[in-house]
């Protein structure tokens, strides 16, 4: 069953989680984003907002303080080899995603890899921010498991 994600400027709910990456080069990025992972842009830029799947990943360029954030400087990673913040996407076949996303000029740090408990491959974006896409494997037995008692 797939399900959509709510309408992001007037939830049915009262609410959306979205996640918001700040780049250095919002066409850039919204365009991987629409191209390797499939997203639908639905606003392209100030900020831009592609919807992905069941949620949405919101697209801002990098700045100084604003007046409700007057500390605040929203900058790109600095250093893509450390890891702060991810996006996870789950999925029931990880390497029939991982062969898509590749096709679409996906750059993956290794094909994905069985940890057991589950499937997990990751990739950047053109900013540095890492994808993780992984499949559950051992830990859906697991939760059965737990569960059960």
């Amino acid at each position: 069953m797939t399900h959509e994600a709510p309408d992001y400027f007037r939830p049915e709910h009262g609410m959306v989680l979205t996640h918001l990456l700040i780049v250095r080069d919002v066409d850039r990025s919204r365009e991987f984003y629409q191209q390797v992972l499939g997203a639908t842009v639905v606003r392209e830029r100030s900020p831009a907002i592609l919807r992905f799947h069941n949620s949405y990943i919101v697209i801002n360029s990098e700045g100084g303080p604003t007046d409700d954030k007057p500390s605040v400087v929203a900058q790109a990673p600095p250093d893509p080899d450390s890891l702060s913040s991810a996006i996870n996407v789950r999925v029931t076949d990880v390497r029939a995603v991982y062969e898509q996303w590749r096709s679409r000029g996906g750059q993956f740090l290794t094909e994905p890899k069985d940890h057991g408990v589950e499937i997990r491959c990751y990739l950047r974006d053109p900013d540095g921010y890492l994808i993780e896409l992984g499949q559950g494997t051992g830990i859906l037995a697991e939760m059965a498991h737990t569960s059960a008692r």
